[in-house]
């Protein structure tokens, strides 16, 4: 785990933001902090940062659409999510745009520097260890560009479909525990997590559909295989 990890804190409660941002500085953390939207996009993209963690209702401009755009040009920095909604459409819409994490409100501080800690380890350890690009059936897969080419027809995908089109990749033709990937890309495995995690596994087989011998199969109890 690096040292003085950067962290870009969008937060429009002032009081939240000015304790989370100094408690985080007396463990370690570099921070920079936001009070509004539209200053926090231009110091995500303008800055260098190991994570950003955004408040969803900002003025201005809310996380979500700072993640949308932020993710134009940067598919690599970890986002996290702080936010008081917690409704399935609300949270899946928040990792299609490309975040990879939330944390309900309120939240204790500990928590947050876990989670922050936990995706930062994992984001540098993919960097390392992810290849461009594979093969599924017909498919071509480019993980960096986040891309599923089938003959003439390229489709792009969110950083959260990818995510999880690469893990089922990495187990092709076995069992990929469904805690596992819980655990990994959304931090817990959570009836709640379960569900936006299906809407996603939905959408990756209506993806290969144009492939029959392409296919994600469910191991009832177990979790999912991806069979080529």
């Amino acid at each position: 785990m690096k040292e003085n990890i950067k962290v870009l804190l969008v937060e429009d409660e002032e009081a939240l933001g000015m304790v989370v941002s100094d408690s985080l500085r007396s463990r370690g953390f570099d921070v920079t902090y936001c009070i509004d939207g539209e200053k926090g996009l231009e110091e995500a993209i303008q800055g260098s940062y190991d994570i950003l963690a955004l408040d969803v209702m900002l003025p201005k401009m809310d996380g979500f659409t700072i993640a949308k755009e932020f993710r134009k040009n940067n598919q690599h920095t970890p986002i996290i999510f702080l936010t008081a909604k917690s409704q399935t459409e609300d949270v899946v819409e928040g990792f299609e745009l490309g975040g990879n994490d939330y944390l309900k409100k309120p939240f204790s501080l500990e928590e947050l520097i876990v989670r922050i800690k936990a995706l930062v380890k994992r984001f540098a350890q993919e960097e390392e260890q992810t290849i461009e690009a594979c093969y599924i059936g017909q498919y071509k897969f480019n993980i960096i560009k986040q891309t599923l080419v089938l003959d003439e027809n390229s489709r792009n995908l969110t950083h959260r479909e990818a995510e999880l089109l690469y893990m089922l990749f990495e187990k092709r033709n076995q069992v990929l525990e469904r805690k596992k990937v819980l655990m990994q890309l959304w931090g817990d495995d959570s009836f709640f997590n379960a569900r936006s995690m299906d809407v996603f596994i939905t959408r990756l087989r209506k993806y290969l559909k144009d492939d029959p011998n392409v296919q994600i199969v469910n191991i009832r109890g177990f979790g999912y295989k991806l069979i080529l």
